[in-house]
């Protein structure tokens, strides 16, 4: 059965895509769905897309934004500090995101989302209300969302998995969006009814089963995501007027929900095992009399066969083994045929690049003195640090009647553990050392590599507030030929003129760089020291020649540099690597990486990696 809304117009039905599916489906299971995130769509195509949610929201359903600098008193609720003040007694105010219930909260810029803010949404997210134990208040909202995320991230920034998990859709190729009013008239009016007979969508377990395992084919670990498309199939089924999930319902559920968290493409399913034909016995010559008179009757032809009798197996109609196929299958195919050339390859290019990776890089210090404002503590206003009035006054306002105040007296009266002093944040920059092994014949080749990333790390350095510093050891000596640095051409002049030949004092360099990067976190920055080695020591720490003596000594001076718990990325650049070089890298507590052919790009995408997991750890 169809609504009336979509048989009048049944062919717009099959127009609409996957932005204006996602806003109606998210309409429908308002907090089902969990959200959406719009990735790096225009100003003007999001807001075009946020009209559109919130006319297909119930009507008065509110829609509320979350600015980046959102306080926890203004998300969550707290003291009405001018209401308090003003009579005396505590005042409770509701937060955004209580306020917001049965509607949308939109957050700009999510990526950029403090851990309070995330804290905040996952625990909404997951429980539906929203418990507020602060202050003196001690109270319990129902808080029923749908979060749309802004996704504006550069290369080394991305929303939080923790949040993203939990939302439902995620919307690329948002640079333009527009719909007519006709349209969105039409689907706002089928979101309406399909709102109301969501509960009548049966349950059945097929389609269900086969978008578990589109999701295990597609290498989405996420539990949830199953959940999320089954119920986005349901409702695309309720959006259509029907009862029951369809192929078509889960093929969109398995769009809009399974892929844009694809890691992998699935295995093409395996053929039946079809029996190998008979080969036919070559005819004779000249069959014996005696064969031809015993030649038996032709067989019936097709026109006097019963109608009753089943055909042979090599008559069984194509169409049935395609009805044979399992459910999955039938998915499978269908998602990949209702998508654009060269979508699966750019969506598994971009989560390829993403896995792992939370946050920016660098990480972020406390501070009362400079940085973006994050909140208020406990303090005194001494020794540089601010005084945060309206904190302080939020806090001693629950007060003033224990404290003796009066009508007749309008002064507030404080305490010393009232006050509370503003806290910044700042997100300090990483120092990537590189520690290049400059001896013996092949040193030409791996300062090459080391040049090449180097140069192009130097050229994104500025925006992201990295440094770069080299040491080279060769010989019986590590010489730091670089010193943190944000300046390209200092660094070319260094690269270009740099030496190379000698021993291998691996322990040396290993000291070397403890002491770079200890004098890098003196200065506020994340160092990343990244070897460049075949880790084949020859030069012990003492300067005399001998190889198990120089093993030993970088086995030492190793474990050393483990227990600063520096970050590490160990690069043996050896024809055959072996298992000395990695008991090195492995005694540092390093990434090790065997990269017998390294260039400067594959160098410096290594380093871009180890730098990006370690700002999200």
């Amino acid at each position: 059965m169809m609504n009336g809304a979509l048989a009048a117009a049944p062919s717009r039905v099959r127009a609409w895509n996957d932005a204006e599916l996602a806003a109606a489906l998210l309409a429908i299971d308002t907090g089902g769905l969990g959200g959406v995130v719009l990735d790096h769509a225009s100003h003007e195509a999001a807001r075009e897309w946020n009209l559109l949610l919130g006319a297909c929201l119930p009507d008065g359903a509110p829609m509320r934004r979350v600015p980046g600098s959102v306080t926890d008193d203004r998300l969550l609720g707290g003291v009405d500090l001018s209401a308090t003040l003003s009579t005396g007694r505590l005042v409770v105010e509701q937060g955004v995101l209580a306020a917001s219930n049965g509607g949308a909260v939109v957050l700009p810029m999510a990526e950029r989302a403090s851990a309070s803010v995330l804290a905040a949404l996952v625990g909404v997210l997951d429980t539906h209300t929203l418990r507020v134990e602060r202050e003196g208040i001690a109270a319990e909202h129902a808080a029923r969302i749908a979060l749309v995320c802004y996704d504006e991230s550069s290369d080394d920034e991305s929303i939080a998995r923790a949040l993203t998990d939990r939302l439902a859709f995620r919307v690329t190729g948002m640079q333009r969006f527009s719909i007519s009013d006709e349209a969105r008239e039409l689907l706002v009016r089928a979101v309406r009814t399909a709102r109301e007979s969501l509960h009548g969508v049966e349950d059945g377990a097929t389609w269900m089963t086969a978008l578990c395992e589109l999701a295990d084919a597609y290498g989405v670990d996420s539990m949830r995501a199953p959940i999320f498309a089954w119920r986005a199939a349901r409702a695309h089924a309720a959006l259509h007027g029907r009862d029951a999930v369809t192929e078509d319902d889960a093929t969109a559920a398995a769009r809009l929900v399974l892929l844009p968290r694809a890691t992998r493409m699935p295995a093409p399913p395996p053929e039946p095992n079809a029996e190998p034909e008979a080969e036919p016995e070559p005819a004779p010559d000249s069959p014996p009399p005696d064969a031809q008179e015993q030649t038996p009757p032709p067989p019936p032809s097709d026109s006097s066969r019963d109608d009753n009798t089943p055909p042979d197996a090599d008559e069984t109609p194509e169409e049935s083994a395609e009805d044979s196929r399992p459910p999955a299958d039938i998915l499978r195919d269908a998602v990949t045929a209702s998508l654009p050339q060269g979508v699966l390859e750019q969506l598994l290019a971009r989560t390829a690049a993403m896995r792992g990776v939370q946050g920016r890089v660098g990480e972020e210090t406390v501070s009362l003195l400079r940085g973006r404002p994050r909140g208020a503590r406990h303090g005194m206003p001494r020794g540089g640090a601010r005084l945060h009035l309206l904190e302080t006054l939020r806090t001693a306002a629950p007060w003033q009647r224990v404290r003796g105040r009066t009508e007749r007296s309008e002064r507030v009266q404080l305490r010393k553990d009232d006050f509370r002093v503003r806290r910044f944040v700042e997100r300090t920059g990483t120092t990537v050392i590189f520690v290049v092994d400059a001896s013996g014949s092949s040193a030409l080749a791996r300062l090459s590599e080391a040049k090449g990333a180097i140069e192009m790390l130097l050229a994104e350095s500025y925006a992201r507030r990295d440094r770069v510093s080299l040491i080279a050891f060769r010989g019986n000596v590590a010489e730091t030929l670089l010193p943190p640095t944000r300046a390209l051409a200092r660094a070319r002049r260094v690269l270009a003129a740099m030496p190379g030949g000698g021993g291998t004092p691996l322990a040396t360099a290993i000291e070397a760089s403890i002491g770079a990067a200890l004098s890098a976190q003196r200065a506020g920055s994340s160092p990343l020291v990244v070897f460049l080695t075949d880790g084949r020591a020859n030069i012990a720490r003492d300067g005399t020649p001998g190889r198990p003596q120089a093993a030993a000594d970088a086995l030492t001076s190793a474990r050393m540099f483990a227990q600063q718990r520096l970050s590490a990325l160990f690069v043996d650049t050896s024809l055959r690597p072996d298992a000395a070089t990695r008991a090195i890298a492995d005694a540092m507590h390093a990434r090790y990486v065997p990269l017998p052919s390294a260039n400067g790009d594959a160098l410096r995408g290594l380093v871009r990696t180890v730098q990006q997991q370690a700002g999200g750890a």
